[in-house]
């Protein structure tokens, strides 16, 4: 692969040409030494990037907002909050005041000061459609330890996913490599040639008669990590427009209740983590928002009315 390719497929944020243009200007090399964008690496390369993370505001640049999220703990380090779908975690293209991180400078103004950038005080994060528990710090010292934490995984997140068709077996794991698509930037894919290790445990918390609710441990943390693996199950979530099926297989009745659903019907809704500074074992739950509560609903009646028929 050449040394371009390889690095904008490995940052999510770095394109072809400005991974180029790094190279070229002396920021990356291949063994100690200057290569060229073409060159084609082989096994065992070592390649090194000069630190130069994805821009972003500072943090003091950052306005609060009043953005609506539910605290479910809070002391003087940590804050943990549900989440609600729609709304992104940090700072992005698109989104510079309308961000949780907004709302946590609202709320706690003293976050501001926590880590570097647009992420103050952010750890680990969920994508804008998926709702559920994140853990925030309050303090640097708390920021280090979470960070080192998730970095080591030593942290439990656990899911609830409504995901297309019946899943057959009770229970299993899906260890695939995840890595950006080489055609699709926005996406991720189980077969790239930069893919990292990725492994999802689940279980079967429900079935019905054209979809199931699946309850799955995140071994790691990649990017877009369950839609990728579900996808590669042939069970995309409900309501996945980036890695669902193009057109929802549902018919009737069914096809009613798709309609409804306006995100991808996935809820981190389990946390489990030592206090960064007492130590304590922390599990923290939060059932899922309306929407997913509704669409459970509405499956569970349709299916109870076919039966009687």
């Amino acid at each position: 692969m050449r040394l371009d390719v390889f690095l904008a497929a490995r940052i999510a944020w770095l394109s072809r040409s400005s991974a180029g243009r790094l190279i070229e200007t002396g920021r990356c090399t291949v063994n100690d030494i200057n290569r060229k964008p073409a060159y084609r690496l082989k096994a065992g390369d070592k390649v090194v990037l000069e630190s130069c993370g994805e821009p972003e505001a500072p943090a003091a640049m950052l306005p609060p907002r009043p953005i609506p999220f539910r605290v479910v703990y809070e002391d003087p380090h940590i804050i943990v909050i549900d989440k609600p779908p729609g709304v992104v975690v940090h700072p992005a293209a698109g989104h510079s005041e309308d961000t949780l991180v907004n709302g946590l400078i609202f709320h706690c103004p003293q976050v501001a000061g926590v880590g570097t950038g647009g992420r103050p005080g952010i750890v680990h994060r969920l994508d804008k459609d998926t709702s559920g528990l994140l853990v925030v710090a309050k303090t640097s010292r708390a920021h280090q330890a979470l960070a080192d934490d998730f970095r080591r995984r030593r942290v439990e997140k656990r899911y609830l996913a409504l995901v297309h068709g019946k899943v057959k077996e009770h229970a299993g794991s899906i260890d695939l490599p995840i890595g950006r698509h080489l055609k699709d930037r926005k996406k991720m894919a189980t077969n790239s040639p930069v893919g990292r290790q990725a492994l999802t445990l689940w279980r079967v918390r429900r079935l019905y008669s054209r979809a199931t609710l699946l309850e799955l441990d995140l071994k790691t943390g990649r990017t877009h990590q369950i839609r990728v693996h579900c996808r590669s199950m042939g069970h995309p979530v409900v309501g996945d427009t980036v890695y669902g099926f193009r057109r929802d297989r549902a018919a009737g009745w069914q096809e009613k209740i798709w309609q409804r659903v306006t995100r991808q019907l996935l809820h981190a809704w389990q946390l489990g983590f030592e206090h960064p500074v007492t130590g304590q074992r922390m599990i923290f739950r939060t059932p899922v928002p309306q929407d997913f509560r509704w669409t459970l609903a509405a499956l569970a009646k349709a299916d109870f009315t076919t039966a009687k028929r």
